[in-house]
């Protein structure tokens, strides 16, 4: 048996599930809707800057990076991109992925996310530069400043030495002023450890049903 397979959301978007975490990579209430809200329009839609670096935690399906691909060349704005991955996805899982035909976007564009070699920076389009690094977040350490990062990894339930005071101080001693961070995850030990390093944290409305995602910004 695969270790993943796709499975549908609600809103005809595709999810994954994971059978070693025993969790979905998105939202069973629809995937598409829950990235875009979270990390599209209260990420990085709130940065006024023409020109942002973001940090993804967690590449995992390629969603929340075509989404940004797709925001960067309709707003006209360069967006230099990192996200890191511990177990990339097959092939036979991202090439049957339904994103693309529901955001009318070229499925090429999806795909090359997922095939271009890891570690080293492709100028995707004009707005639009990628990197992933294939490796565990306890081991990363980032040598670039960030505008915004997108913390995607699994629950704090399922992968708890991810949400710690520890990792969170690393984002933020290689964020901007003012730089921001958010997740989907509002849960109390998560507020705690970002309040902990610096981070000043807002609850923000979350996508349908979920009540609260969180925004914490660097001060």
């Amino acid at each position: 048996m695969s270790k993943i397979k796709i499975t549908p959301s609600q809103d005809g978007s595709n999810t994954v599930y994971s059978h070693v975490y025993k969790e979905h990579y998105h939202s069973v209430y629809g995937a598409i809707a829950e990235s875009k809200h979270i990390y599209i329009q209260s990420g990085i839609a709130t940065i006024e800057k023409n020109n942002i670096s973001v940090l993804e935690i967690g590449f995992g399906t390629g969603l929340n990076a075509i989404l940004t691909q797709m925001y960067a060349e309709i707003n006209r704005v360069k967006i230099t991109y990192n996200t890191i991955e511990k177990h990339p996805i097959e092939s036979e899982i991202y090439k049957n992925l339904n994103y693309c035909s529901i955001l009318n976007t070229d499925k090429d564009k999806f795909i090359r996310l997922h095939t271009i070699p890891f570690d080293e920076y492709y100028n995707i389009s004009e707005y639009f530069t990628f990197r992933k690094t294939e490796i565990d977040l306890l081991n990363y350490k980032p040598n670039f400043v960030y505008d915004l990062v997108f913390f995607d990894a699994f629950a704090p339930d399922i992968q708890p030495d991810l949400w710690t005071k520890k990792i969170f101080q690393t984002l933020y001693n290689n964020l901007s002023d003012n730089g921001i961070l958010v997740t989907y995850s509002s849960k109390g030990i998560v507020k705690t450890a970002l309040r902990e390093v610096g981070f000043t944290v807002k609850r923000k409305a979350g996508p349908p049903p979920k009540r609260h995602i969180l925004f914490a910004q660097k001060r």
